[in-house]
């Protein structure tokens, strides 16, 4: 006797008008890292901070020398971010805008907890290269290979030497952003978990593609401790030397120089993401 058939569950009216407003929200939602992305290359956040943490949309337009004309649509840019959070919005008058803590993130110029702002890392990933990469996962999905996405697309990997081949300009942003991120909450760690480091006389750094900071800060705190960074050779001789850190050039699947313990951060690219400390002896 053949399993009865499954009976399909009829969503109700309202599950299907909710499902629409969905619908829209997750086919739109692009549209808020497209506006993100818009309000840093104006350079709206700095404006903001330079205004004295508050302004107007006829204060941006004068600070940002943006036409008039373009008034009503910045104010619908400034309304679609305040929603999220990027910036905060009292009604009176008129509408006043103010930094948040996510949009004091991408002030240009100034440093939050000792570093620099995020817009590098927000560029890079609402460039070109990575919209024409979600433009290609269809197509990608339908070949054969085992080339991630962005080596697909683009036939070049994301901070390796062959994307810099591609577009030196993105390479340095995307090194920038990736330096950023690497580096962000240092200090906030040292500061708030600094017992996890008591006690430890030698450490070695998985840098890879960074600039040394963290290392840098873990050895400025912890006089008593040795510092090594560990980078691929083409990297390390970047880095200046400064006689407070130890660098070396080799490769981490290989070898790793000898410490009591091994700090392994986020890794990008084609590398697994691993994040954490590692004591080895």
């Amino acid at each position: 006797m053949a399993a009865p058939a499954p009976s399909i569950v009829v969503p109700t009216d309202a599950e299907l008008l909710q499902a629409q407003a969905d619908l829209w929200r997750h086919s739109l939602c692009y549209l808020k890292s497209m506006a993100l992305k818009c309000a840093v290359e104006l350079g709206i956040p700095t404006a903001i901070h330079r205004l004295g943490g508050s302004a107007s949309i006829p204060d941006l337009i004068t600070a940002l020398s943006l036409p008039v004309v373009k008034q009503q649509f910045l104010s619908r840019l400034m309304r679609l971010l305040a929603s999220p959070g990027v910036f905060s919005v009292v009604d009176t008058t008129e509408a006043i805008y103010s930094l948040t803590p996510l949009s004091y993130l991408l002030v240009d110029g100034i440093a939050a907890d000792g570093h620099m702002n995020h817009a590098p890392f927000l560029l890079t990933v609402t460039a070109k290269h990575y919209i024409d990469l979600a433009m290609g996962l269809t197509n990608w999905f339908k070949q054969d290979g085992k080339k991630p996405p962005f080596d697909h697309v683009h036939g070049a990997s994301l901070f390796e030497e062959s994307m810099e081949r591609l577009d030196p300009e993105f390479h340095k942003m995307a090194m920038q952003g990736l330096i950023v991120h690497d580096n962000f909450g240092t200090d906030i760690a040292l500061r708030e978990f600094s017992d996890i480091f008591q006690g430890i006389n030698s450490l070695t750094d998985c840098c890879y593609h960074g600039d040394g900071t963290t290392a840098k800060a873990i050895a400025k705190a912890f006089p008593q401790m040795k510092v090594t960074v560990l980078d691929l050779p083409q990297e390390i001789h970047k880095i200046p030397a400064d006689g407070v850190v130890n660098y070396v050039g080799g490769n981490m699947f290989k070898s790793i120089p000898r410490a009591q313990v091994v700090m392994l951060k986020l890794f990008h690219g084609r590398w697994c993401c691993i994040t954490g400390v590692t004591r080895t002896a």
